[in-house]
């Protein structure tokens, strides 16, 4: 028997579910998500081929996945708000007649604010739909142009409203800093709109350069590296005061309505993944693996597969030499840790296999010197990636 085999434990299971078109593709943008066209996109038919794509997963996978409780579902994008409410329903129907959701769980669509018509709020509402994440990057109508948004401003405050109305009280808004030629004071004035808004989850990031962009062929002029940081940390602060805890590199909330979904990533959860491009993770304590799937990227060719063989875009066992890597790229985003123990527990790995190099980052400051937990210190969430590329094998 397998040194993993001996103790995996399998953890909570999520189900992402991508939706690959949008409007239009911003120029930042690193996702697979694809500009409409002059003729829309096969809606119907992608809601169809989806629960075809989940039925595939419970057969190949077997006992690892069927019968498990989903503890959050999140359509991603693109955007999703492109989907009528009826097919969101017509979905998630599908999705309760395969697995067992909690009265519970987390479901979260992320909308954009230029996509959502008034009312469609109480249609996803109605379909199950209880979290929304928007998409508002920035409330600086020139900034919103730079970064290639379809909205404005007042359409985003408009649309967050609307949902409100509708009775959602679990929002998210998504906001960039370190935007095209920004400024401290216009950081913090984005910040300032979107506690206006009372959220109860704000995800604050930077705008970085990413291959294969449109940004990254044509670099727009951005804040350096230390006018980031201090952005950064001044946007901490004021979410901090106004009652915005910040529990992930990039994540802050209200209390206890932290994103249920993010979390069991960050984690090292499970999780199935339907859709266009979109990536799994199961692990198999029968087996002692955990295995990775990922779909096909192109919709065209996704949809064109049929849920056969032919749109699985690939599979992998995860080796014992990428798993500490695996574990921390996504566990060390966490500002309060993870246990000690959830390591072995989640890799099958005993904690003497990391031993050396946990003791060189404490040395080094980036960890916090406590056997007990796993958890970065304030500079090494600064220097974040470093410690994380540490565990490379």
């Amino acid at each position: 028997m397998s040194l993993i085999a001996m103790s995996l434990v399998a953890p909570p299971l999520s189900l992402y579910i991508h939706m690959p078109w949008c409007v239009k593709k911003c120029p930042y943008c690193d996702f697979n998500s694809h500009g409409l066209r002059s003729e829309p996109p096969p809606y119907a038919d992608y809601i169809e081929l989806l629960l075809a794509d989940l039925d595939a997963d419970l057969r190949d996978f077997g006992a690892a996945a069927q019968g498990r409780p989903i503890v959050s579902v999140f359509f991603g994008g693109g955007t999703p708000s492109l989907f009528a409410p009826e097919l969101i329903g017509r979905l998630l129907d599908g999705v309760r007649q395969r697995l067992p959701l909690a009265n519970d769980t987390e479901i979260t669509l992320e909308t954009n604010p230029g996509t959502v018509e008034h009312g469609r709020f109480d249609g996803y509402l109605a379909a199950g739909v209880n979290r929304i994440s928007f998409g508002v990057q920035s409330f600086d109508d020139d900034k919103l142009k730079r970064l290639g948004r379809i909205h404005s401003a007042s359409e985003a405050e408009a649309a967050v409203k609307s949902a409100q109305d509708a009775g959602y009280a679990n929002i998210n808004l998504d906001l960039m800093y370190a935007l095209p030629q920004q400024t401290l004071d216009g950081a913090l004035a984005d910040v300032e709109r979107a506690i206006a808004l009372a959220p109860t989850h704000i995800s604050h990031y930077q705008l970085t350069l990413e291959p294969n962009t449109a940004f990254a062929a044509n670099p727009p002029p951005l804040p350096d590296d230390d006018h980031a940081w201090a952005m950064q940390e001044a946007c901490e602060a004021r979410l901090a005061q106004a009652g915005y805890g910040q529990y992930e590199i990039s994540a802050y909330a209200q209390p206890d309505r932290r994103c249920a979904h993010n979390l069991n990533y960050w984690q090292f959860g499970d999780y199935l993944g339907i859709g266009a491009g979109a990536h799994g993770k199961l692990s198999d304590a029968a087996s002692g693996q955990i295995h990775r799937r990922w779909k096909t990227r192109l919709p065209r060719a996704y949809m064109e597969a049929g849920a056969s063989p032919a749109c699985i875009g690939g599979d992998s066992v995860i080796s014992t030499t990428e798993l500490p890597f695996e574990y921390m790229l996504n566990a060390l985003r966490l500002i309060d840790g993870v246990p000690m123990a959830d390591f072995a527990a989640r890799t099958g790995l005993p904690p003497e296999h990391i031993a050396a190099t946990l003791a060189d980052a404490r040395r080094r400051g980036w960890l916090a010197d406590d056997p007990r937990q796993l958890r970065t210190t304030p500079l090494g969430q600064r220097f974040l990636n470093d410690v994380i590329a540490s565990f490379l094998p």
